[in-house]
């Protein structure tokens, strides 16, 4: 059974709930130049909404064409709703959830879910992660890397990962805003460069903090193949040596340490940083991923992951076995 782990959509009952929410809700569909986007807190939050996130049909389609049997859904990661206070975000996510659970529904054994939180609010988000699980069945969360312009490290949500630890979620970390108050509107970049750049910061930002020093049983993934992390984790180790009393406050251990705890992706687009990511993290850290239905996602990821020059035993983990360890 080959899972994929990393793919968005937009529930079509949570769209429904969109189009008609009142002022009260913080939320409104406005008219751009280039499409359809969703205003937050009174300042357009997403790119326009695009009819792949929320054509199930397509999406079914897409994964018979893949050779994906499993998808697990997570949200767009545009509407996480951090920028709403947080009564306003509490019931957004609800919604959001909700209306998740209800779309895999639609076609019994081919989905799992990651519900979205509330992440300004620590006590709120532990209440929502608790009630995605118990009650709707969820199997983790997504969470962006920044929060309102502040990278998740920043934030104090020790009780958060103390739960997500208990209940074995599955934490999905995915880049949300191309480096706020950077320009990197040309050439692309603000997806090519911008995105897995704020994955690393985010990334380095929680190993050197202690998060997975204090919870190392977290089933934590970062996508894109962990962004730039991999390809520079002897620098971080070298800081750890050489900066001790700047990089050693709250870990006992060198960077690399707590990277090989976690999980990567694989939408890496070459074959060689794919194998590089096996030979550093292990075959069995590493997890299929599409980021379906993007263009930066990988189309064909089975494919992909055969022809890289792999072993078998290694193919298998990625494909099917891993996932299916840690989503039972």
């Amino acid at each position: 059974m080959i899972i994929d782990v990393h793919a968005h959509c937009i529930p079509s009952d949570f769209l429904a709930w969109l189009k008609q929410a009142d002022p009260s809700t913080g939320i409104a569909l406005v008219e751009t130049d280039r499409g359809t986007a969703v205003e937050m807190a009174g300042r357009a939050v997403s790119q326009p909404l695009r009819d792949d996130l929320t054509d199930f049909d397509a999406r079914l389609a897409a994964m018979d064409r893949q050779g994906v049997d499993v998808q697990v859904l997570a949200g767009w990661i545009d509407l996480t709703a951090y920028e709403l206070p947080s009564d306003q975000a509490v019931a957004y996510t609800r919604v959001h959830n909700e209306g998740l659970a209800a779309e895999a529904a639609k076609a019994p054994g081919r989905f799992k879910t990651i519900g979205t939180l509330p992440l300004q609010d620590t006590d709120a988000s532990v209440e929502a992660l608790n009630y995605a699980m118990d009650e709707l069945g969820m199997s983790g969360v997504e969470l962006a890397t920044t929060v309102d312009g502040a990278f998740i490290d920043r934030m104090d949500l020790d009780p958060l990962w103390a739960a997500a630890e208990s209940k074995g979620a599955f934490v999905l970390l995915h880049p949300m805003a191309p480096l706020t108050g950077v320009d990197m509107s040309l050439y692309f970049m603000s997806n090519m460069v911008a995105r897995p750049a704020e994955s690393t910061i985010a990334l380095a930002g929680l190993i050197f903090s202690g998060v997975f020093e204090r919870f190392p049983g977290l089933k934590f993934c970062v996508v894109h193949g962990g962004g730039f992390t991999p390809f520079q984790i002897g620098r971080l180790d070298k800081g750890y040596e050489m900066k001790p009393g700047l990089t050693a406050k709250h870990i006992s251990k060198p960077p690399s340490a707590y990277l090989k705890q976690l999980y990567l992706d694989t939408v890496v687009h070459d074959a060689g940083a794919l194998r590089y990511l096996v030979e550093l993290m292990g075959a069995d850290h590493i997890l299929l991923g599409t980021d379906y239905p993007f263009e930066m996602g990988d189309d064909d990821p089975v494919t992909f992951i055969k022809s890289a020059g792999l072993t078998a035993e290694q193919q298998e983990l990625i494909l099917s076995g891993n996932a299916a360890r840690l989503f039972g």
